[in-house]
């Protein structure tokens, strides 16, 4: 009896331990999963916060630098506002939204000297967000930039405004940046004496200079850029403004081989812009100098503009024909552009481009992307310009709208065939239809 009771004694005693470590067990892990649910985000690292900011839009990151005070420490942390892009647009114009003007000067007052990569995106056609740009590019006297760029995603934006009241802005930040490397100054009223003074102050560190639609620019202006700025390595400008002169001092000795070289041949009225022609020699000259050069050239002309072009060979990489484009015109491209790499046409007509293709398929053996729009292709002859140029087609962008069945293959044919001889599954691209 005595040792059944001692035996229901310690079975007791055993139990209660047991419910005491259990519960304890449990508690730690409460403890534990209410740490997980409720972390304290105050004592979170300054360097994983500054990541998070850095993905944020302004007016977010403002908001949450009201959290806490590390949180507003690392608002204001000059890593931040290495890199900032200036969004303006007029919201009595515009849906999209726009960096607050409060948050502008609160950013020029303190973080204008911390600024090296800036942007300004006017997202509309407005006078005023164009104005607003200028005023911050005016007060930017203290900063450093490496990068500027001005873009305007609806016109006419900065060539609406008064043409000093714009240099006078950009002249600052020319005069006080010392180290500018990268330029994009698209559609603005920027003009010669303007890169006299980008060049007096910046030609050694100057390495990407981009001004399409720049109408005040001349070609000795551009030439300016080109003798003095030898670090120069990619350029983007107009064709009005490409010369034999340019071409020759981008040849240089003193001047480093250009990456990356970007034509625009715009005519926005047919038959009244006269186009010059460029000597095969100066392209020589060029292609000596900068063998890997790409050399990316975009045509938006009328059919009749053309006969200046592709008259000899010309050492184009990447052509983008953005309007109709004759059969005679790339005939002659196949006959001239012997390091094509890129070919986009966007509209033909209604006569088959069977013997073009099957031309720039046998001359241009650097050939690996291709786009046809509105075009006509029989399909016997598309089928022979891809086996032709066979894998090296990495890109191949053709609506099926493009391809005429033939004798030969039937749309449902084509895709087989073209896969045999591409190496991989392709299929025509489809017109959406909603």
């Amino acid at each position: 009896m005595k040792r059944g009771r001692k035996t229901n004694e310690a079975n007791s005693s055993s139990s209660e331990e047991t419910t005491e470590k259990e519960s304890k067990r449990h508690k730690v892990i409460d403890e534990k999963t209410t740490a997980v649910r409720s972390p304290d985000w105050a004592n979170l690292l300054q360097d994983i916060i500054l990541q998070v900011f850095q993905y944020l839009p302004l007016l977010d990151r403002a908001h949450a630098s009201q959290v806490c005070r590390s949180w507003n420490q690392v608002f204001h942390m000059p890593d931040l506002w290495r890199c900032f892009e200036f969004e303006l647009n007029q919201p009595a114009t515009s849906y999209l939204r726009a960096t607050h003007p409060e948050l502008i000067k609160q950013i020029i007052k303190r973080h204008s000297n911390h600024l090296q990569y800036v942007s300004f995106k006017v997202v509309d056609s407005s006078k005023e967000s164009a104005e607003a740009a200028c005023d911050i590019l005016s007060q930017l006297v203290n900063c450093s930039l490496k990068t500027l760029g001005l873009i305007s995603t609806a016109r006419p934006s900065f060539m609406d405004l008064p043409k000093s009241h714009f240099i006078s802005a950009l002249t600052v930040v020319f005069v006080n940046s010392k180290s500018l490397s990268s330029l994009k100054i698209d559609d603005t009223p920027v003009d010669d004496p303007s890169l006299k003074v980008l060049v007096a102050n910046n030609s050694d560190t100057l390495k990407l200079l981009k001004m399409s639609s720049c109408p005040h620019v001349s070609p000795a202006g551009i030439l300016c850029v080109a003798d003095q700025c030898h670090g120069l390595r990619e350029l983007a400008l107009n064709y009005h403004l490409l010369s034999d002169e340019l071409l020759l001092a981008l040849s240089s000795e003193k001047h480093v081989r250009l990456e990356h070289l970007r034509i625009d041949v715009v005519s926005e009225n047919p038959g009244q812009t006269q186009f010059h022609t460029i000597q095969k020699s100066s392209w020589d000259a060029f292609i000596k100098h900068s063998p890997k050069v790409n050399l990316v050239m975009y045509f938006f002309l009328y059919e009749e503009e053309f006969d200046p072009f592709f008259r000899y060979e010309i050492p184009v990489t990447h052509l983008y024909f953005g309007r109709s484009v004759s059969k005679d015109v790339l005939g002659r491209v196949g006959m001239t552009c012997p390091r094509l790499v890129e070919l986009v046409v966007c509209a033909n007509g209604l006569r088959p481009l069977d013997e073009e293709l099957i031309r720039i398929a046998e001359r241009c053996k650097y050939l690996s992307a291709v786009g046809l729009g509105e075009c006509e292709v029989s399909c016997s002859a598309f089928v022979e310009f891809v086996k032709m140029c066979g894998g090296r087609l990495s890109q191949l962008s053709i609506m099926e709208e493009v391809l005429i069945p033939d004798q030969k293959y039937s749309l449902e044919q084509i895709h087989w065939e073209v896969s045999k001889h591409l190496g991989r599954v392709w299929f025509p691209d489809m017109m959406p239809t909603w």
